[in-house]
Order: structure tokens, then sequence, then C-alpha cells
């Protein structure tokens, strides 16, 4: 499939759009690592940035929680690598909110 052809107004509203998305997704990580939202309020939350974040860059930004911990974790879980937040079945957030809240 071929990219479509974007005039330079449409090329500049997607490159701000893209920023706002990755500005709120910095900004998600943060409160989260700072603990102002929890791990349950994302896995309940039907906020798009919340939505679509990939389920190791939440478990990374857990305080104790780096790249190789989210990896065993999930690996444990039997999430894969690429699965988002919105992806999750409901045993699955289960078991990642009892992993996570020892």
């Amino acid at each position: 499939m071929a990219l479509p052809q974007l005039t330079d107004e449409q090329r500049k509203e997607a490159l701000a759009k893209a920023a706002e998305a990755r500005h709120a997704r910095a900004e998600l990580r943060a409160n989260i690592k700072s603990g102002k939202v929890t791990l349950e309020e994302v896995l309940n939350s039907d906020d798009p940035v919340a939505t679509r974040m990939k389920v190791s860059a939440l478990i990374e930004s857990l305080p104790g929680y780096g790249k190789a911990k989210a990896a065993k974790i999930m690996d444990e879980l039997g999430i894969s690598a690429t699965r988002r937040v919105k992806g999750l079945g409901a045993r699955q957030r289960e078991q990642l909110v009892e992993a996570l809240t020892k």
C-alpha cells in the first residue's frame, strides 16, 4: 500500500498531532512513575493515551522496573512484547496487577 501524498499543511497537522501524542504519553509515564496514577487506573482507563500504550512501556514506567524486569514479567504471564494495554484480556490484567503489586 502506497503512502498518501500529503500537502504541506496536512503534513504539519500530522506532525503536530504526533508530537502532542508523544507529549501525552510522556506525561502519563511521568505520572505513573511519581505515583499520581496507579497501575489499576491505567489498565481500567478508557483514555486513548492509556489504552494505546504498550504494556512493556507501562511496566517500565513503574518505579523499580526496567526493560529486563518488564520483559521477564511479560514472558512469565504470556504477554506478547508488542501488546498494548487495550489488547489485554481480563485474566491478563488481573495477573499483571497481581504480579506488580506484591
